[in-house]
């Protein structure tokens, strides 16, 4: 699949209303390759974390190599569990033609995972999501080191 960088987004955000207030992670990538990252916790008076950071064409490739791969946009998230107060995960994606967006709540384990009406396609996308954040984290904490190795 031929897919320039004009049509590739994705934006991640998982998060919940608690005692502590919003507390949420999110992440987006536009096609320009700005990689934006907020994390909001407000525990023990945390305040929240911005990051952006511009990654290079290889990286936006790879972006979408984990994506394809994934086979994520085969999949529909109807029978996936409903957001509920424990929290809520949301996942949208550009790719060319293709526009996509899932809902569902937050996911604590493979278990919660296996228990779902559709526990093959929320295996897609729970890996996924694994992939994405640890390569979003690795990038992030990589641009922001404070003491170099």
């Amino acid at each position: 699949m031929a897919v320039t960088t004009d049509d590739f987004y994705i934006r991640y955000y998982v998060g919940h209303m608690g005692k502590f207030g919003h507390e949420f992670l999110e992440y987006e990538l536009s096609p320009e390759g700005k990689l934006r990252y907020a994390n909001n916790s407000n525990y023990k008076n945390d305040s929240m974390i911005r990051k952006e950071v511009h990654v290079s064409s290889s990286l936006m490739k790879e972006f979408k190599r984990i994506i394809l791969e994934s086979e994520i946009l085969k999949e529909d998230d109807a029978n996936w569990p409903m957001p509920d107060r424990v929290g809520r995960q949301e996942l949208e994606i550009v790719i060319g033609s293709e526009h996509i967006s899932f809902t569902t709540a937050k996911i604590g384990s493979l278990l919660d995972v296996n228990e779902s009406k559709d526990p093959e396609g929320l295996k897609v996308f729970y890996y996924l999501i694994q992939d994405l954040k640890c390569l979003v984290f690795s990038l992030i904490s990589l641009h922001f080191k404070i003491k170099p190795i």
